[in-house]
């Protein structure tokens, strides 16, 4: 009898997230879900671990079981041609909100994003918050636990003392550390991989 999780109503990521976990628990889970975008996403992760789904719509929901290593080998990526490049990988986050256009939508993308980092295997060694970016760091973010999660983990979170002045937020910080912009420029220019959300 496979495990039965129960994902309806909850945001991307989410139901990725307690797939990948109780994945990691068992050998064969049922995730339910109540629109078609967590389906396809489920459905896509299930395969992604070597995993054979099978996909049971019903009135109330709809029903994905992921019954683990019946497929062959995990999908792996192809490998590069290129060397990586020495040095820490950073990710730079200049807004509270990700991408341009939508605002409302904006800060739900970076919710998830950040809420995804907690979960992937592969981290970043360093995280830089400045401008509106800084905003997610203080004692009201909704993004506050998982920042502090992967803080607990190892990401070094620098934050721009320039900003938090300006936004008159230095005394609300509830995660990371004040940084300086030559500290900032030096993390940039020596990183070996730099994203910028």
């Amino acid at each position: 009898m496979p495990k039965v999780v129960d994902c309806r109503g909850f945001a991307c990521p989410q139901p990725v997230i307690e797939t990948k976990q109780a994945l990691e628990k068992t050998g064969k889970v049922t995730i339910i879900v109540d629109n078609p975008a967590a389906r396809d996403n489920v459905a896509r992760f299930g395969k992604s671990q070597a995993g054979r789904v099978t996909i049971d719509e019903k009135k109330d929901g709809i029903y994905i079981t992921i019954e683990k290593g019946k497929q062959g080998k995990p999908r792996t990526k192809a490998p590069s041609s290129k060397i990586p490049a020495p040095g820490p990988s950073v990710v730079v986050i200049p807004s509270d909100q990700m991408g341009r256009g939508e605002e409302e939508l904006g800060h739900i993308l970076i919710r998830s994003f950040l809420h995804a980092l907690t979960e992937v295997s592969a981290r970043p060694d360093t995280m830089i918050f400045f401008n509106t970016g800084v905003k997610l760091t203080v004692k009201e973010s909704e993004v506050l636990e998982d920042l502090q999660a992967l803080e607990k983990n190892g990401v070094e979170i620098l934050i721009c003392g320039t900003c938090l002045d300006y936004f008159n937020l230095k005394e609300k910080i509830a995660v990371g550390q004040v940084s300086n912009m030559y500290t900032i420029a030096e993390t940039l220019l020596s990183a070996g991989r730099l994203v910028t959300v």
